[in-house]
């Protein structure tokens, strides 16, 4: 790697501690204030008129204050009079501050003027020699001293203490002068995240493409010689819980440089122009630690194609944040060195200007796992577990079908948690199995009372989509069925095992539909009555009927026409077809349900004995398994394998790697070379391809 290309070492800001010198200025401020205050003051003794002209008739008084504007006389005695025990005591056990030089004793009177009056009749009583005479002052006190500049004194204080908050450094809460600050989080040398792409499982196209950039950072002359220029976007997209962020983590653990991570709401603020202004400081920060990578989740939080279905001018803040944006990604005076990673599962809202080459040159799909990604999902996270002998990562990835890496994470956790409500010292396959009832079908109700006739319909209603699929070629094959209450509303459910496949013909759509009715078809045939229970069945056959007739162009009256617009958003108030059309398309779906239920009642019927044997036995035990079922009503009628059992068997075997085929195309490069040449030996490579195969089957 090159000296310009090495990436630096950066040492973190210590963080801003907490500015103790305004505080302890304020507070000393009001110490001494209030020491000023009490010092002139002084703190005195309430006592009673009568008490006070029996001190003055002892001679014990040495001065007379009259406030007139507070109604209170002060007293001070005479130097004498303080040594006096009956004094001293006094004023030393009331008074909080004994101020020797007075005042000593206060006399708090209705008027200042009557108080003057009859002083001045106490003292004819004294001969002129001995009478001390008093004097009016008046006093300032606090609440005419706030009120006349105090308050305005603190209010300059209060602006001041607050425009320092504002303009220094942000910290919770945002300041008001720091509210264009970029919010992202960096990860450095210093810090740096320790997950790493062993971490990630299940995504191996995506690592892949994810670790060229991360080599492209750690040893750029690899690819610059050969006058290739490393992407500056990649957009990872895919559903909910599969794995994203996971990845952005590993490559801000892998790569080496420093990272930023945000979020996309973290530029969206209720102030005009903060967004954008957010978005230039985060690049700016980027670019003087560059080389470096963005990492903007939920980027569709502002990254929302422009002016569809707003108003016009409803939504300036956002559109300008995006422009910044899309300016900074590739702008004409764009840097080189910032990478940007965005992740969304929300790719057709955003805007087409933020998906071209030259801002995300690389859209990377990140899908739910099949098969073969579930199982190494489930060995991640099984390694912190403590599992018994009988877990098998391949049984658990054939039986979460259509599991996202989240879903397959909250699996395991829900089992070691259930494992450790039940005392047990390892997590055994009972307690896997219950984890994923659980996440399927929702928490077991073991104190919900059925009476006993529900119980039966719920037995029989089962039963019948058990029987349906177990006598339907294209259905997908029964795991378990079961009759306990879960969840909200779920009195029973049967589990089955769907095969890994992307296309589905009319003959498999139909007996899916077929199995879902047997439940409302067993009710019939039993009860000569229908239940509300097949809610749930009913609304997924009509979806899928629908489908079958107006989406993937499966009808013959309607032929090769789809009505589903892939690029429309859900408020589109107009159909794209007459209404004509729309009634024929409503004749076909019930002619097609109508179809699918007879078929299934005519099923039921002819293998009426196999329905009351599986609904006995289902009232007797609750649950039953796979095993049950062949034992009860013979083995499926169709040999045909089911995805784990081809998966074990070897039949179903992934994509080789990358790397696997890189290596089978050199191997072939040198047979065709080998063949060139007759001197060489072919019979050397024949056997080693005998003794590849032999290892293979032993795999």
């Amino acid at each position: 790697m090159s000296e310009t290309n090495k990436p630096k070492k950066f040492t973190p800001k210590p963080p801003q501690r907490p500015n103790f010198q305004l505080w302890l200025i304020v507070v000393a401020v009001l110490v001494l204030i209030g020491l000023t205050w009490i010092q002139q003051r002084g703190a005195t003794v309430d006592i009673t008129q009568k008490r006070f002209e029996d001190m003055y008739n002892a001679g014990d008084v040495a001065k007379v204050v009259i406030v007139k504007n507070m109604d209170r006389v002060d007293i001070t005695l005479k130097p004498s009079a303080l040594s006096d025990t009956k004094y001293k005591n006094e004023l030393e056990s009331n008074a909080t501050f004994f101020n020797p030089n007075g005042p000593h004793y206060s006399l708090q009177v209705a008027s200042s003027d009557k108080f003057a009056t009859d002083f001045d009749t106490l003292e004819e009583s004294i001969p002129a020699e001995e009478r001390i005479g008093y004097s009016v002052t008046t006093e300032e006190n606090w609440s005419s001293w706030f009120g006349s500049f105090g308050f305005l004194l603190l209010l300059f204080i209060f602006f001041w203490f607050m425009m320092r908050r504002m303009a220094g450094p942000s910290g919770p809460g945002g300041q008001i002068f720091n509210v264009g600050k970029s919010r992202a989080q960096l990860f450095d040398a210093e810090n740096k995240v320790k997950i790493t792409f062993d971490n990630v499982a299940g995504l191996d196209e995506a690592k892949e493409e994810i670790q060229e950039i991360v080599e492209f950072l750690k040893n750029p002359s690899k690819f610059t010689k050969l006058g290739g220029k490393i992407p500056k976007g990649a957009l990872l997209v895919g559903p909910p819980g599969t794995g994203k962020t996971l990845l952005a983590k590993a490559v801000a653990g892998e790569a080496g440089v420093p990272f930023f991570t945000l979020s996309g709401s973290d530029f969206v603020e209720m102030f005009v122009g903060v967004g954008a202004a957010r978005v230039r400081d985060l690049f700016k920060q980027a670019k003087e630690k560059a080389p470096c990578i963005i990492f903007i989740d939920e980027i569709d939080a502002i990254g929302r194609s422009r002016g569809k279905g707003q108003m016009p001018g409803s939504n300036d803040e956002r559109e300008n944040t995006l422009n910044s944006l899309l300016v900074e990604m590739d702008g004409f005076g764009t840097d080189s060195g910032v990478i940007v990673l965005a992740a969304t599962n929300r790719p057709d809202v955003l805007d087409s200007a933020l998906l071209r080459p030259g801002r995300f040159d690389r859209q990377i799909s990140i899908d739910k796992p099949d098969i073969v990604g579930r199982e190494a999902i489930f060995k991640v996270h099984l390694k912190p577990i403590k599992i018994s002998d009988d877990v098998d990562a391949k049984k658990l990835a054939a039986q979460t079908p259509g599991f996202a890496g989240a879903e397959i994470a909250n699996v395991c956790n829900e089992a070691a948690l259930i494992a450790a409500r039940r005392n047990k010292t390892a997590v055994d396959m009972q307690d896997f199995q219950d984890a994923i009832d659980r996440v399927i079908g929702g928490l077991e109700k073991k104190n919900k009372i059925i009476s006993p006739e529900e119980k039966k319909i719920v037995a029989y209603h089962e039963a019948g989509h058990a029987v349906a699929g177990w006598f339907l070629e294209h259905a997908d094959p029964l795991v378990k069925v079961s009759i306990v209450p879960r969840g909200v509303a779920a009195l029973g459910y049967a589990q089955y095992l769907p095969k890994e496949q992307f296309l589905y013909q009319t003959e498999q759509l139909i007996d899916e539909m077929c199995m879902t009715l047997g439940g409302r078809a067993a009710e019939e045939i039993v009860f000569g009555k229908i239940s509300t229970g097949a809610l749930s069945d009913l609304e997924r056959i009509t979806k899928m009927a629908y489908s079958i007739v107006s989406v993937y162009g499966m009808n013959e009256k309607l032929g090769n026409v789809s009505f589903y617009d892939s690029k429309s958003d859900s408020y589109k108030m107009t159909k794209p077809y007459s209404e004509a059309t729309a009634e024929l398309i409503d004749q076909e779906v019930h002619k097609l349900i109508d179809f699918a239920y007879q078929r299934t009642l005519d099923l039921l019927k002819e293998r009426r004995n196999e329905l009351e044997t599986l609904a006995q036995e289902l009232l007797e035990k609750e649950i039953i398994f796979q095993s049950d079922l062949e034992k009860l009503i013979g083995k499926r009628p169709f040999a045909k394998e089911t995805t784990y059992q081809a998966y074990t068997s070897g039949k179903n075997k992934p994509e080789e790697s990358k790397k696997e085929k890189d290596e089978e195309v050199k191997d072939a490069v040198i047979s065709e070379e080998v063949e060139a040449k007759p001197a060489k030996k072919p019979k050397k490579k024949e056997a080693v391809s005998e003794t590849d195969e032999e290892e293979t089957t032993k795999e």
